[in-house]
């Protein structure tokens, strides 16, 4: 199995999401006995509450070549919005970053979905790094919530969510939005914070959901199993 290098903490919550089920999934496929190998890194939230720019790049930047020194094959970071990082940092590693856009075009192509609707906190809704990703390599378009509910948007995932706190109030706002984005003509809806699908799940909308935490964690998972044999 190839060694894999996890940058978590943003937030904690998410970062056991990603351990617990890449372990599992991998254990699934070769039979039950075996864990993979995984280095980790968990920062501190605060970096990204911040939200000074240069100095996220640059701490991403820094975590990313102490994983590759560590032995890490390739790196996953485990939340939406850190990947406004990766056309700065993947340059300048030799290692390749898991891009979390690249889970949900793959899965979304194999529906034949061309507009998706994001919902997320305030960088990944109105950032260009998971939208940029599903036009330029899979021909997707993306919809965000109306400018009016971004900062409701942001203040459940960063206030409540990433805080381990999963309310109805917010899950009835999020199934509003999603509701909202369908009579805007989208096909599915993108989870886009690694915390909404454990408030949310299929049986709650009537159009496919796209997790970005599981779709990544498959990711991952595959390039670990790279040329090891499966179970049937």
């Amino acid at each position: 199995m190839k060694t894999l290098g996890l940058i978590g903490g943003t937030s904690w919550h998410s970062t056991v999401v990603y351990y617990k089920k890449i372990n599992e999934l991998v254990a699934k496929k070769i039979g039950g006995w075996e864990n993979p190998p995984m280095i980790i890194y968990s920062l501190n939230i605060k970096l990204m509450r911040e939200q000074n720019i240069p100095k996220i790049k640059a701490e991403y930047l820094k975590i990313a070549r102490k994983l590759e020194v560590a032995g890490a094959e390739a790196i996953i970071i485990c939340a939406n919005t850190p990947h406004m990082v990766f056309e700065y940092v993947q340059p300048m590693i030799r290692i390749p970053i898991i891009h979390i856009g690249d889970a949900i075009g793959a899965e979304a192509r194999k529906h034949n979905i061309k507009k998706l609707g994001l919902l997320g906190n305030r960088p990944t809704m109105t950032g260009t790094f998971i939208q940029d990703r599903l036009k330029k390599g899979y021909d997707i378009e993306t919809i965000i919530s109306d400018t009016e509910y971004i900062d409701s948007s942001h203040n459940y995932i960063s206030s409540e969510l990433t805080q381990g706190k999963f309310t109805d109030e917010a899950r009835k706002f999020f199934k509003q939005q999603m509701e909202l984005l369908k009579v805007r003509g989208v096909e599915g809806i993108i989870l886009g914070c690694t915390e909404l699908p454990i408030l949310l799940d299929q049986k709650d909308f009537d159009l496919p959901l796209f997790s970005t935490t599981d779709l990544h964690i498959q990711k991952a998972v595959d390039f670990i199993l790279e040329k090891v044999s499966t179970v049937s």
